[in-house]
């Protein structure tokens, strides 16, 4: 038995959404002759709910709400969306294997799928303990954050211990944004990771120290330059405790592991072409695989960035997801008018009432900038190489200051004098953002504005909570 598609998606994340409403809104397909096959039981939604909406003590986020494309200001896709534009939803299907040459996938039912054109959206999965050795990580009390089923989890896990104790393990972004929402329920909560800093992978020190000395006024602990090497249970498997490598033992009732992800591959490993620095397939600028009718998108392609003279970056956040896929399904469907892919890396997060934005590379001599001690801070960095900003990060900007640090990075601004860069700080990048130049390409497709990239963020990092449980409530009512 089997089914035959033009078009497959595969995979059900925030990429596939994005590709879906480009496919709906450019045409080019028949009903029925698309279609997104996903493991999870739900269709595509806004990922970053999940770190902050969701796990809300009041007014949580909750599905339809926050289905894609909400988190870009666009159409909410439900799945009765699906059915009026003809895309078949393949939900709780997993896929076993792939045959590129036959353009064929097998799924765990025995069922075959064909395609003409294929467009993975595996995406990316949470590295677990278990990968690094460490027993009894399968407790009822340890909790990962990846996809709805762990957000589920997660909130049912804090609800079972108010007041209680929380160790999170690993200060990246997952780490940050549930020690927040964790501090927000008031649970008790020590991060652990063996790094000297948070966010070690994009913060310099004094950033920082910054948001380290404010967790730590909300009540978070951090424990640095360590690492977890095994648990304390009690008689019915529940973590009590957990041991680290210096020694220390620190009381738990729950468990939050962010450590890391690594892109879904494992398909089309030999058969498709893949970047081995960054551990995913590799594409080109039209985000094609080595294979003419594959494409790759969002977490697990691996894709030139222009800015950085091609060089081949595969991007683990949202906007990424969201640009690419409707970039691959513009390179499908009108190839002749579609340029390759000019993405400005972007990177934001939102934890307490704090919101920052990053752009461009985090390479080359830093400057800071800003005032770090505010109750209402505004401070920001550059990262200048070769006598031009090469990245840009603000904290507490307006809609206007993230898309002039935007500008500024796009267009490489030139810095002579470092010093005069630490005196004029943001306003550097606002006379950057007022000067008149010919359009540099920052479009996917057509020519978008800077501030889209500015107001998306501003509205994914800042609302997203407050839309999905806006349009979840407004949609109840009609």
């Amino acid at each position: 038995m089997g089914r035959a598609f033009v078009y497959v998606i595969l995979g059900g994340g925030v990429a596939a959404g994005y590709a879906a409403l480009e496919f709906a809104r450019r045409g080019g397909y028949s009903r029925g002759e698309l279609c997104i096959i996903s493991e999870e039981a739900v269709a595509p939604y806004e990922r970053p709910a999940l770190s902050k909406g969701y796990l809300l003590p009041e007014g949580a986020a909750r599905l339809p709400g926050f289905h894609t494309c909400v988190g870009a200001n666009d159409e909410l896709l439900t799945p009765k969306w699906y059915k009026e534009q003809g895309i078949e939803l393949v939900l709780g299907t997993k896929v076993i294997s792939a045959d590129v040459r036959r353009k064929t996938l097998l799924t765990g039912t025995g069922e075959t799928i064909s395609y003409k054109t294929l467009i993975i959206a595996t995406g990316a999965r949470a590295l677990k303990l278990q990968e690094f050795g460490i027993q009894g990580s399968d407790a009822s009390n340890i909790c990962y954050l990846r996809n709805i089923d762990d957000a589920d989890k997660l909130v049912s896990v804090m609800k079972s211990c108010p007041g209680g104790n929380a160790v999170v393990i690993g200060g990246g972004y997952i780490g940050m944004e549930c020690a927040a929402a964790l501090v927000t329920n008031k649970i008790r909560v020590t991060m652990v990771f063996p790094e000297k800093h948070c966010m070690g992978r994009l913060f310099t020190p004094k950033i920082a120290e910054f948001y380290e000395n404010y967790y730590t006024s909300k009540g978070v602990t951090f424990v640095k330059g360590t690492v977890l090497t095994s648990f304390e249970k009690d008689t019915t498997g529940k973590v009590t405790a957990v041991i680290l490598k210096d020694g220390r033992h620190l009381p738990a009732d729950m468990v939050v592991v962010g450590i890391g992800i690594r892109a879904n591959t494992s398909l089309f490993e030999g058969q498709l072409m893949m970047s081995t620095e960054n551990g995913g397939i590799k594409v080109n600028g039209q985000l094609q695989t080595s294979d003419s009718s594959v494409y790759a998108v969002g977490d697990v392609a691996a894709f030139p960035i222009k800015l950085f003279d091609d060089d081949i970056r595969r991007l683990e956040h949202v906007d990424s997801a969201r640009r690419t896929g409707r970039h691959a399904v513009a390179s499908i469907l009108d190839p002749s008018k579609t340029r390759d892919i000019d993405y400005l890396p972007f990177f934001y997060s939102r934890v307490f009432t704090l919101s920052w934005q990053f752009y461009g590379d985090n390479v080359g001599e830093v400057v800071h900038f800003g005032d770090f001690t505010s109750s209402s801070p505004r401070f920001g960095a550059y990262w200048v190489n070769k006598g031009r900003i090469a990245g840009a990060f603000l904290e507490g900007g307006s809609r206007e200051e993230y898309e002039a640090i935007s500008i500024a990075v796009r267009r490489e601004a030139v810095v002579t004098d470092m010093g005069e860069l630490e005196k004029q700080g943001l306003a550097l990048a606002i006379q950057e953002s007022q000067k008149e130049v010919p359009d540099s390409g920052l479009a996917v497709v057509g020519k978008p504005t800077y501030a889209w990239h500015a107001t998306a963020g501003v509205i994914a990092a800042v609302s997203i909570a407050a839309i999905g449980y806006w349009y979840g409530r407004k949609r109840r009512r009609w």
